[in-house]
């Protein structure tokens, strides 16, 4: 668990190091070219990159403080802090986007119309290459750590990139259209609620906690009979909590109301100490006789 923890804590400093270096040199650059241009669609996927770079320091903050090991007051660790770091991303995303909409509303009911140049062409295609590539770097540490926000991280790379990539395409159609830079903002806006949906999901789920996969149940179901193949023991009511540096897996058994305390108990702590051994997740199981009906179940 403490290897976890650690390969985490480092791909976080890694990953929010580079974002941190890359995006704000792209800001600066993104930022002059929508200064030149006028562009309300440059400047605003300028913020955009440069919220990544916040996100980042949020990542790297959220990486040092999930590093304390648990104490009375957090039995359960710190780990969660890196749930909590990916819902400060999403309102920050979220701020942006609104940000974004209301002004090119205002620009688009002021007709006003932007002329962009070769400067907006390149600047916005080495957005793309680069923004893309911390994305894939970002989920390649988030993949290799199992850290959630350094993913979400990632997915904000990847929105980043694909704003661009829209602001390219309307940049190749700007003579044509005197609304272009307005909608491109909006569209930019939309890229950035999705992020933020997604991003909300995955760590809200996460931390109400949730069914475990089918899969993992029927496993841990094969290895229960191994344990008392002679005994019917009725696995049921699972329930998983995710504190990012471990987890924590509850669910309930039906034993013959006839055998001993202590012959239930050592059951349960057999099955226990196996799913830890394979899963490396702690467990706790509730004892029920067998016939009595849970009143959730």
């Amino acid at each position: 668990m403490a290897e976890k923890n650690s390969t985490s804590t480092i791909g976080a400093y890694k990953e929010g190091t580079v974002s941190i270096i890359c995006n704000t040199v792209l800001f600066g650059i993104k930022l002059w070219a929508g200064l030149i241009t006028g562009s309300i669609a440059l400047i605003a996927d300028a913020w955009h990159t440069l919220s990544d770079s916040l996100s980042s320091i949020i990542v790297i903050i959220a990486a040092i403080l999930s590093k304390k090991s648990p104490d009375h007051k957090h039995p359960f660790g710190h780990g969660r802090w890196e749930q909590i770091a990916a819902l400060f991303i999403a309102l920050l995303l979220g701020i942006i986007a609104y940000q974004f909409v209301i002004e090119s509303i205002e620009r688009l009911e002021e007709h006003q119309k932007t002329t962009f140049g070769l400067i907006a062409i390149i600047v916005t295609i080495i957005s793309i290459v680069i923004k893309e590539g911390l994305a894939q770097y970002a989920f390649y540490i988030a993949k290799k750590s199992g850290n959630i926000s350094i993913k979400a991280d990632g997915l904000h790379h990847r929105t980043d990139a694909l704003s661009s990539i829209v602001v390219l395409v309307g940049i190749l159609c700007a003579n044509y259209f005197w609304w272009m830079d307005s909608v491109l903002g909006i569209a930019i806006a939309l890229f950035l609620f999705y992020a933020t949906y997604e991003i909300l999901k995955e760590t809200i789920t996460k931390i109400l906690g949730e069914e475990p996969p089918e899969t993992l149940i029927q496993q841990i179901k094969e290895i229960a009979n191994q344990v008392s193949s002679d005994k019917d023991l009725q696995l049921h009511h699972f329930h998983i909590h995710n504190y990012v540096t471990h987890q924590e897996l509850t669910f309930h058994i039906r034993l013959d109301g006839h055998l001993s305390i202590d012959e239930g108990h050592q059951i349960a702590t057999n099955i226990e100490t196996l799913i830890n051994q394979r899963w490396n997740i702690d467990t706790t199981i509730h004892i029920e006789p067998i016939g009595y009906e849970h009143h959730t179940d």
